[in-house]
């Protein structure tokens, strides 16, 4: 919900102030194959209102956490895209409202992620394996360096006292809004001091800016230093302290966030992410390694699914995904008493089907899947009211008798790419194991 805080201050043992010199150019290049560590802390607190059956109500929050990964600038075929490959070290991330905890992780299999930066936004994926939505979400939000950092920095030589606005891409990646509606952040040149033997920069950032998040309309209004390496053309560190006020339709606050949060970079040499380790490794972006991973460890239900679809209603013994142009797909989870065979399925199917829509025709009757003795699968059309679908159907066996059926609407426009998608998942769905 809020991203911007300020933590630890950077360690000034041995500081001095650098003579004036200018024009100081702070820019730095993100070349490829540059390796960096990252270091990231965060600090919550606040109050929302929650309305209920006309009641509001005020829920505390508080939260936090610590990430740490090794970031490699990767080459990338798109002129408008970035793409770096990170290797998660820490991953901490808690928050609680009211009396409900929440925590995020990264399993460790797949701590190694690629991500790629767009005008469509943020995909990370990893080569190492399946990645759960909730780790998608948990990243999503993880600041991109190659875009936040520039958007920081001036795009000429500045001077002591010198000013610019922050870029819209640094905007972004430090509220995570949607759109902006007013405001600036503006960030100074303070001056140039010498820390631990090295030039450094040192940048103040203020402003407060209006926009929409995926809560509402808010208000983000932010007090920060930076620190910019001059010796290594590097930006080396960020302190933030925020306040993050959701609004009403009125632009009344109805809730407030403060938060602090730091970011310290250095220099890094990771055996995950050097020549050696990729080599081989793909780290391009494709069907096959961009799949999610679903894991219902209550249902016992397992499988690949396309990023097409996203996982939709889970209730009861029941899990819907969602596809393109009216796409749907219906998992229901049996007993060895309510599981049935692929005639009676079929049947079932047939005379439910008919009462929704006309021309119901079987397209393919229940077999067994030659690679999957436990499968047995079907086909049916249709003309529903808006259009021609496919129905893919399936049932699972287990050897206890227990199951899942599968129902798959697709319209027949899309059904020739989106049955792949219906294969695949079928061919790593597994039931009944928690």
């Amino acid at each position: 919900m809020f991203r911007c805080s300020l933590g630890l201050l950077i360690p000034f043992s041995f500081l001095g102030v650098v003579p004036a010199a200018e024009p100081y150019v702070l820019a730095e290049s993100f070349a490829t194959g540059a390796i960096y560590r990252v270091e990231q802390k965060t600090e919550l607190s606040g109050r929302l209102a929650l309305t209920k059956d006309g009641k509001t109500e005020t829920i505390p929050l508080t939260g936090g956490g610590t990430i740490v990964f090794d970031e490699r600038v990767l080459d990338t075929d798109e002129s408008d895209a970035r793409k770096v490959v990170r290797q998660y070290r820490t991953f901490e991330v808690r928050r609680q409202l009211g009396s409900r905890q929440q925590s995020a992780e990264l399993r460790p299999v797949v701590r190694r992620m690629v991500v790629l930066r767009s005008a469509k936004g943020k995909s990370p994926f990893s080569p190492d394996g399946p990645l759960l939505w909730s780790e998608i979400d948990a990243v999503r939000t993880d600041p991109f360096l190659p875009a936040l950092v520039p958007g920081l920095l001036p795009t000429k030589p500045v001077a002591v006292n010198d000013t610019w606005p922050m870029a819209a891409d640094a905007v972004a990646e430090l509220t995570d809004l949607e759109k902006v509606t007013g405001g600036e952040y503006t960030l100074k040149l303070v001056g140039v001091v010498t820390v631990n033997g090295r030039r450094q920069a040192r940048i103040s950032l203020t402003g407060t800016i209006r926009g929409v998040d995926d809560n509402g309309p808010c208000k983000h209004t932010l007090d920060g230093t930076a620190y910019f390496d001059l010796d290594a053309n590097r930006f080396a560190y960020l302190s933030v302290k925020g306040t993050h006020e959701l609004l009403d339709g009125s632009g009344k606050t109805v809730g407030t966030i403060e938060g602090r949060y730091t970011l310290t970079r250095t220099a890094s040499e990771s055996k995950e992410l050097a020549d050696t380790a990729l080599q081989g490794i793909v780290l391009k972006p494709t069907e096959e390694n961009s799949r999610l991973l679903y894991d219902n460890r209550e249902l016992g239900v397992r499988f690949l699914y396309s990023r097409r679809w996203r996982v939709g209603a889970v209730q009861g013994r029941q899990v819907t995904l969602d596809g393109p142009n009216g796409a749907g797909v219906l998992l229901t989870v049996e007993t060895a008493k309510t599981l049935p065979t692929a005639d009676e399925y079929a049947k079932e199917a047939a005379a439910q089907l008919a009462k929704s829509a006309k021309d119901v025709a079987v397209r393919d009757r229940p077999r067994r899947v030659a690679d999957n003795p436990a499968l047995d699968r079907f086909v049916l059309t249709a003309t529903a009211s808006d259009g021609a679908v496919r129905m893919d159907y399936a049932v699972l066996t287990n050897a206890d008798g227990t199951g899942a059926t599968v129902a798959a609407r697709l319209p027949d426009a899309d059904a020739k790419e989106l049955v792949k998608d219906v294969d695949h998942l079928l061919k790593t769905l597994t039931v009944g194991r928690k």
